[in-house]
């Protein structure tokens, strides 16, 4: 599907607030708001939205204690690792990556000693060769 500028603009909108009323983001983007409701089935429809999300309050994300995780993988463990960290609820993403590492997973907790319990609880997977892990101090740009 190729999009347009407004197409684009209505995405950052929505990205920012996807509560934000249809008539808001018809005033800000300078189309009607059946051109605007148009656009967002579309982009519902053609599955370049596939959902909305929850924005959490700064005070409760304080609460939170995110790191990256790097992993390094035994040779063809990709197919049993992954699934063994989708099971675990605390790996908020992963990412397959170039380089010395294969994954990336970003992992939130309610303590260190949480944290530390799950790093270990990874590294002890069958196929997981390696991890490295870096806490995240404080997010500086979050779009």
């Amino acid at each position: 599907m190729t999009l347009v500028d407004k197409d684009r603009q209505l995405l950052s909108l929505l990205s920012e607030n996807a509560r934000m009323p249809t008539a808001e983001i018809a005033r800000r983007l300078g189309l009607s708001r059946t051109t605007v409701q148009t656009k967002i089935e579309r982009l519902e429809r053609d599955g370049v939205i596939t959902g909305y999300g929850v924005r959490l309050s700064e005070d409760f994300e304080r609460g939170i204690v995110r790191a990256h995780l790097l992993i390094t993988l035994a040779p063809k463990a990709l197919g049993r690792v992954t699934p063994a960290l989708a099971a675990i609820r605390e790996v908020q993403t992963l990412h397959s990556v170039s380089g010395s590492f294969d994954l990336i997973a970003i992992v939130a907790a309610t303590s260190i000693s949480e944290l530390d319990g799950i790093i270990d609880r990874i590294g002890d997977l069958d196929g997981v060769e390696r991890t490295l892990s870096s806490i995240i101090l404080s997010t500086r740009i979050d779009r």
